[in-house]
């Protein structure tokens, strides 16, 4: 039995390979399991690890020290780039107040600790410990120990303060977020508000009236407006025509006609007169074709690299081709084939016109669906190095006594939404089909989660009969899960978010992985991670610059 032995309790790579596999699987089977209606899902992978370290199963320091960080560097970043091509887009509408709300989460928790300060005899640098670990933020803790070493203070009790209450920080969203659902959401809450602007386009067909149109061309047309819009098709006479730019409009032409939903009343405008007829409901399960034998409607997959970056106004479909690009479709997101959109790698475009036509632009733009079922890693892993040298940087602030850094957790997520929403414009393929995806993700978070369960295990149970442990336990739950119940039930009652946005919002301001697993495990879309990497950035580089202050102050 010496090779089981050396398997489980010899410390090398294959048991420490050994042990998180163990870890991670036993953790994933448990999550599956439903009491009452409430699953953890893969947090459950974190109560293993805690389990397996209190049982008395090691791994070589080292190893683990690696796992976890590539566990958290390849979640954080590959999930900077599933929301990055969005990201943008969301910041300028619904970014600002999605920060607000995380940081009404991160001011309240601050005040708490430091009312409960002098109310229960901690002292400041053990109770900035213990909102590191409430919070789940280590960054804050390492700048926070930087400061109490600058001042010839001793940070043995802000690390021992955030090792304590750090498991049931890591485990309290999860439990808001439960709680809040239970006696707050109503059933509509969990259905995505943001499912409408994944869906950026609106189909509408018209009657052209408007006398200024007639005999016009569709390219002066659109000279004369600033609005965007796509004429797909032409009915004139009982026939259909696939209309180019140098097409010209006559009085009683019949157009479908496909623009942006904030348009649409422009067009109403513009060419007269709307047919009564919805093209939108359900407009994928429409079949297009069925409207005229002669003019095809098809989807064609960019896979030709060289067109990655490229504006489809450069393209010249119409010209070179006799087609149109009605909508661009990447990932869930549709939107409008203007000319300044830029192309990436993997799109899917909805091209209309002549069969025969079709056809070439079908070469033109690749439409291999062999090579787009490939991950791309390699284009993964060269963003992970950007993103690892971005978190080292160190950034001075005035007044701060040490530079900050953004970390292993700051640095990747921002280069993945870097790199997700503006990759094209530089050429870079950061395209990976959405399964890969969704493995890279699970993988890196379970490894970070095996690794801090089994890390905090061995020591878990005996740091909390200390004397001062319970109360430090408690203490940090209630900086945990107070703030959360407060503005989460506050931002809900708003009606202005879907659940799965507050949760987002909620595990953001937390610096919490987990919890944001969670949350993708038991809620429809990609709202919370779309919310959560809004907020995380910035809410992650504000608790770290407020752990400072507070020490700065108060030592």
């Amino acid at each position: 039995m010496d090779w089981l032995n050396e398997l489980f309790n010899i410390h090398s790579a294959v048991q420490a390979t050994v042990v998180l596999s163990l870890i991670i699987a036993s953790g994933l089977a448990l999550g599956k399991v439903h009491v009452k209606g409430i699953s953890l899902g893969i947090a459950f992978v974190f109560f293993m690890g805690i389990v397996a370290g209190h049982l008395g199963l090691t791994a070589d320091a080292h190893m683990l020290d690696f796992a976890e960080t590539f566990g958290l560097t390849l979640f954080v970043y590959t999930l900077g780039l599933h929301v990055g091509p969005n990201f943008f887009g969301l910041m300028r509408h619904e970014g600002i107040a999605l920060n607000l709300w995380s940081f009404a989460v991160i001011a309240l928790g601050t005040l708490m600790a430091l009312c409960l300060s002098p109310l229960t005899g901690v002292s400041i640098p053990d109770m900035v410990g213990i909102l590191c670990g409430a919070t789940t933020n280590t960054p804050a803790l390492g700048a926070a120990q930087q400061a109490l070493q600058n001042a010839g203070q001793s940070s043995s009790g802000a690390a021992l303060g955030c090792a304590v209450t750090y498991p049931l920080g890591v485990v309290g969203v999860i439990l808001a977020m439960i709680v809040i659902r239970k006696l707050f959401v109503r059933p509509v809450d969990l259905e995505p508000h943001a499912s409408d602007d994944e869906d950026k386009t609106y189909i509408a067909q018209y009657v052209v009236v408007n006398p200024a149109l007639d005999g016009k061309t569709i390219s002066e047309i659109s000279q004369m407006t600033h609005r965007h819009f796509i004429i797909s098709r032409v009915w004139r006479k009982g026939k259909v025509i696939v209309p180019l730019a140098d097409t010209q409009m006559l009085l009683g032409d019949n157009l479908l006609v496909v623009t942006n939903r904030n348009e649409s009343q422009a067009m109403d405008i513009l060419f007269g007169e709307r047919v009564k007829k919805d093209w939108n409901h359900d407009k994928d399960k429409i079949d297009w074709n069925s409207i005229d034998a002669n003019v095809e409607s098809r989807v064609l997959i960019v896979t030709r690299k060289e067109l990655n970056g490229r504006t489809l106004g450069n393209l010249h479909m119409r010209a070179a081709y006799g087609v149109n690009i009605s909508r661009v479709l990447r990932g869930d997101i549709k939107l409008l084939a203007t000319d300044d959109l830029r192309l990436q790698y993997g799109d899917r475009v909805v091209v209309v016109g002549a069969p025969g036509d079709i056809d070439h632009a079908e070469n033109f733009f690749g439409n291999a669906t062999q090579g787009i079922n490939e991950p791309n890693l390699g284009a993964i892993l060269l963003g992970v190095i950007l993103g690892l040298g971005l978190g080292m940087i160190p950034i001075s602030l005035p007044g701060m006594s040490a530079p900050v850094k953004l970390g292993i957790a700051g640095g990747p997520i921002i280069m993945g939404i870097l790199v997700g929403a503006l990759g094209s414009r530089t050429h870079f393929i950061s395209y990976t089909t959405r399964s890969a995806s969704l493995m890279l993700r699970k993988l890196g978070l379970s490894l970070y989660l095996a690794c801090l369960g089994l890390e905090a295990g061995s020591d878990f149970f005996n740091t909390v009969v200390r004397p001062e442990g319970l109360m430090w336990i408690g203490l940090g739950f209630l900086l945990t899960v107070v703030p959360l119940l407060i503005v989460g039930t506050i931002a809900l009652r708003t009606r202005k978010f879907d659940f799965g946005s507050i949760c987002g919002i909620l595990c953001g301001s937390m610096a919490n992985p987990m919890a944001l697993g969670y949350a993708n495990d038991t809620l429809k879309g990609d709202t919370a991670s779309v919310s959560y990497t809004s907020v995380y950035p910035l809410g992650m580089f504000i608790r770290v610059v407020i752990a400072q202050v507070i020490i700065m102050f108060a030592v």
